[in-house]
């Protein structure tokens, strides 16, 4: 299945960046924010990468494995299987992306609050985040897509998002040298009963790979994340807490976030804003957390993104990628 022209037209008009058969990207809302001078996102406070430098991308827009309850992304839109045959080559899909960002940036220029110097850099991405939409890990050729954004010197970093259900492609990237700078994992249960209320899998054995990605975690030679959307009412019980310490100790992560659900997009049609956790909420929930673990101790907060960052004592990179 690849992207046809009304799906095409509909992303554009989301404004959205797409390129070719099944890949996208995106000018956040931090990015415009950084370029207006009105603050960095988490990612820059948390880590130092640039955020008004960042390409949000995905070489998988509408392709999940999961239909996860809280997602703001079109649900309609994800079916099918991305066809793992004809597919765009990665340096295409880079190539293509970054003159679609470039196009994205244009209009910012007019604009009195955007700093024209910032504007300038921005046009060139020194950090790549391969997430926005659809899960990244079902391109067969992901490895060789980081291995392109990793030969172009601009790049300094790159965050890969997944959801876990492709330990393979994993393993693939550990054996070719590919993983990323930072790999984040998305985990909301700490069972499979619970998994599937909230991620909804749309393929069998799903909570098997999951596990299998925990156990994967360990061995790669990376920075490692685990993202936790807290969602009210669903997984912020103080009963699930000793079993998600527990998997996220297994995973041997360097970094938790606990970062709260937000009613946005199509989330609210299957949510209610009553969902949605403050952040003094959140700040609570990984208080609580913390007194459970003996190795993640709250390292960070960003409150105007509604996370908290932790750190496990025994990871041996610092908070900060890049130290200028």
């Amino acid at each position: 299945m690849q992207l046809d022209k009304k799906t095409k037209d509909d992303l554009r008009h989301k404004h959205y960046g797409v390129y070719g058969r099944h890949s996208a990207v995106e000018i956040c809302s931090w990015n415009k924010k950084a370029l207006r001078g009105e603050g960095v996102c988490y990612k820059q406070q948390f880590y130092n990468i640039e955020c008004h430098r960042c390409a949000q991308i995905t070489p998988s827009v509408l392709w999940c494995h999961n239909n996860c309850i809280f997602c703001w992304r079109p649900a309609e839109y994800m079916t099918g299987v991305l066809d793992e045959k004809d597919y765009d080559a990665p340096k295409e899909i880079i190539d293509g992306l970054f003159r679609e960002r470039k196009k994205l940036l244009t209009g910012f220029g007019g604009l009195k609050k955007v700093d024209k110097k910032l504007l300038k850099d921005a046009e060139i991405p020194s950090h790549v985040a391969i997430s926005l939409s659809g899960e990244p890990t079902m391109y067969k050729e992901l490895d060789k897509l980081i291995l392109e954004l990793k030969s172009r010197k601009e790049i300094k970093t790159i965050f890969l998002v997944t959801n876990g259900l492709e330990p393979e492609m994993l393993k693939k990237l550990k054996e070719h040298y590919a993983l990323p700078t930072q790999l984040y994992l998305s985990l909301v249960a700490p069972n499979e009963k619970l998994h599937k209320t909230i991620n909804r899998p749309k393929i069998k054995g799903s909570w098997e790979k999951l596990m299998k990605t925990i156990a994967l975690l360990p061995k790669l030679n990376c920075r490692k994340v685990i993202r936790f959307t807290l969602i009210k009412g669903l997984n912020d019980s103080e009963k699930y807490i000793d079993e998600f310490v527990k998997l996220f100790e297994s995973s041997k992560a360097d970094f938790v976030e606990v970062k709260a659900y937000m009613y946005l997009g199509y989330s609210r049609k299957t949510m209610t804003i009553d969902n949605m956790p403050s952040f003094e909420e959140c700040l609570s929930y990984a208080k609580e957390f913390e007194k459970f673990s003996k190795d993640f101790k709250i390292s960070d907060i960003c409150k105007p993104s509604r996370i908290i960052l932790l750190k496990n004592k025994n990871s041996k990179y610092n908070n900060f990628i890049i130290n200028k």
